[in-house]
């Protein structure tokens, strides 16, 4: 196990302006995020994940693990400002979905402008019923909901039809706690509350965050219809 967990900056800011979230809604909530820029990032208002060292790993990877899948179509929920993704050939159609409206709209201008291809909707995948596509891809979001919430998602995931999840894991990280939404925490999504089989894949995305302290941040693979109704597993003995 990792021994030394430093400080994330999303965590510290959200923890700093936590006040000027109170009573609101999810959507209210990410609004502001990227409204303000909380996470912190220069390059996008999607946080320091969504940065061009932090996606090298997993722009490498990506387009051959969806061809070892045989997959046809991605969903990408949620898409944030699809700035890494937009630039992988993925090899099968993409629809990028996202809470936050003026996201969305910035991204069907970029579309329009021939910068950015792929379909893009308005989504809350805790609420909505979500576009069908044989991949869902739900990268840096359940680390900011909570475990009720988390759920939520996973029940919408299963209800889309997709075959596999990929999703943000920590391997070696111990214990999950909640937290409230627009919050940051790790999760190891083998652990508790979830308990889920150990992923098909793992993409390591060489975290260089807290001098290598999250060096275990990755992208695991499952298969839907192997999780536990809701994404929460009984505990383990």
């Amino acid at each position: 196990m990792i021994a030394k967990r430093p400080p994330v900056l999303a965590h510290d800011r959200f923890v700093a302006d936590r006040e000027n979230f109170a009573g609101l809604d999810l959507a209210a909530r990410f609004a502001r995020i990227e409204q303000t820029n909380l996470w912190g990032a220069a390059s996008s208002v999607s946080g320091l994940g969504s940065e061009d060292p932090a996606t090298e790993a997993i722009r490498e990877e990506l387009p051959s693990l969806l061809q070892r899948l045989g997959a046809r179509s991605l969903l990408d929920a949620p898409c944030g400002d699809a700035g890494w993704i937009g630039r992988v050939a993925l090899g099968c159609d993409y629809t990028g979905i996202d809470i936050v409206p003026s996201l969305i709209e910035a991204n069907r201008r970029r579309v329009t402008a021939g910068e950015l291809s792929g379909r893009f909707f308005v989504a809350d995948i805790t609420r909505d019923a979500l576009p069908r596509a044989d991949v869902i891809l739900c990268r840096d979001c359940l680390v900011h909901l909570s475990f009720a919430n988390i759920a939520r998602a996973v029940t919408r995931f299963a209800d889309s039809g997709a075959r596999f999840l990929l999703v943000t894991t920590f391997p070696e990280w111990d214990a999950n706690r909640d937290c409230e939404d627009g919050d940051w925490r790790a999760l190891n999504m083998e652990r508790g509350p979830f308990n889920w089989p150990a992923p098909h894949a793992l993409i390591n995305e060489r975290c260089e965050e807290g001098d290598g302290g999250w060096r275990d941040k990755s992208i695991g693979l499952w298969r839907l219809d192997e999780l536990p109704d809701g994404g929460l597993g009984a505990e383990a003995d």
